[in-house]
């Protein structure tokens, strides 16, 4: 029986506790909400909600073709600027997703010949962009330069180091001057997510590799996502002209994907000039995490300690964060609930995300609601 198969590989995350359903949520949805990446607390923000309105009646419901045939709008030539002079970055190329950006990035800077060294707790997003990308891809030890130095030592050509700024499953930040240390012996470039660095590292919310004093580097290339702490939805490519110039003529995900909706473009750009007249957004998220983190850790449980707005918490098994995340969810608590293959650890466990806007009393009370169903 034609795709028979799949039957089979369904009893098997079953058995293992690892099946995955939608669960579509109201818009006015009653729980508090620790599981989404609204870092800064901005999509509902009525100035973001407006923009996205105002450029809906202005350009319609979506950009109606690619970026090189309709579906680039002056709205998006708006945002590429403003957003690449927040990041310090000499250019902006804006795509329909963070996902989207980073296969444009990863595949159009690999070509054959080449080496990429991928830090082995990477995005999903970063691996399959070295899955699709033409050169050879070294996997390497998680936050380790040695180990970059060393995969690099290995190679004559060109090489690109691949590494998320802050990982998605712990939240802990990579060592990014010393990763652009380790490039720059070998004359290699480093291209890093950033998807959940801007908004809450760096001077007012520039980014991780702003912090690190990467901003504007000719050899370092960054993506970002639209979709957390800007509260919208797309992605963009942050880097020197030339490089978004050849992003341009030769990533497939760019060329041959319709141009992001004006409606997500306006978002974003609003989300973006409210941080800008509103930094200390930035500083709250990060606040926020730690206080999540010391009540936590308070309470006796095994909290990572965060870098950035993202806190994880450890669970016993697969089944074990499950029926924790659904107890929580019982109680008022919206928490995430990551198990493998979504975690490269292997280790199970709930993920929570800070927001600026959360109040000492909502932290408290989520704290004491995860610690009351814990396993």
């Amino acid at each position: 029986m034609a795709f028979g198969w799949i039957d089979e590989q369904a009893e098997v995350r079953r058995r293992a506790g690892l099946v995955r359903t939608l669960r579509p949520r109201p818009a006015d949805s009653p729980l508090l909400d620790l599981a989404g990446n609204d870092y800064l607390g901005l999509t509902r923000h009525p100035e973001v909600t407006e923009g996205a309105a105002r450029a809906a009646r202005a350009w319609g419901g979506g950009a109606t073709g690619s970026r090189l045939v309709t579906g680039s709008t002056a709205l998006h030539a708006e945002l590429e600027r403003e957003l690449a002079a927040f990041c310090g970055a000499e250019a902006a190329l804006v795509l329909s997703s963070g996902y989207a950006a980073n296969l444009a990035a990863v595949t159009a800077l690999a070509p054959h010949g080449s080496l990429l060294v991928s830090d082995a707790g990477n995005h999903a997003s970063l691996i399959d962009g070295c899955r699709l990308a033409r050169a050879t891809t070294q996997v390497v030890a998680h936050a380790d330069p040695d180990a970059v130095r060393k995969a690099l030592a290995t190679h004559d050509g060109p090489a690109v180091a691949v590494s998320d700024t802050v990982f998605s499953v712990d939240g802990d930040a990579a060592p990014l001057a010393a990763l652009a240390a380790v490039c720059r012996e070998r004359g290699a470039g480093l291209v890093v997510d950033d998807a959940h660095g801007l908004g809450v590292l760096g001077d007012g919310g520039r980014g991780a590799p702003h912090a690190a004093g990467l901003a504007g580097a000719d050899d370092v290339v960054v993506t970002v996502t639209l979709s957390k702490a800007l509260g919208a939805q797309g992605g963009a490519v942050l880097g020197p002209a030339r490089v978004i110039d050849h992003l341009v003529n030769t990533a497939r995900t760019f060329i041959f994907d319709t141009g992001l909706a004006p409606a997500a473009a306006g978002a974003a750009l609003a989300a973006l000039r409210v941080l800008t007249r509103e930094p200390e957004r930035a500083a709250r998220a990060r606040a926020v995490a730690t206080e999540l983190h010391t009540r936590l850790t308070a309470a006796g449980l095994e909290a990572v300690r965060p870098d950035a707005a993202v806190v994880s918490v450890r669970a016993p098994s697969p089944e074990a964060a499950v029926r924790w995340a659904a107890d929580c969810r019982a109680a008022g608590v919206a928490v995430g609930c990551f198990r493998p293959p979504s975690v490269p650890d292997g280790v199970s466990r709930l993920r929570l995300t800070a927001r600026a806007d959360l109040t000492g009393e909502q932290i408290a009370h989520a704290v004491r609601v995860i610690d009351a169903a814990r396993p």
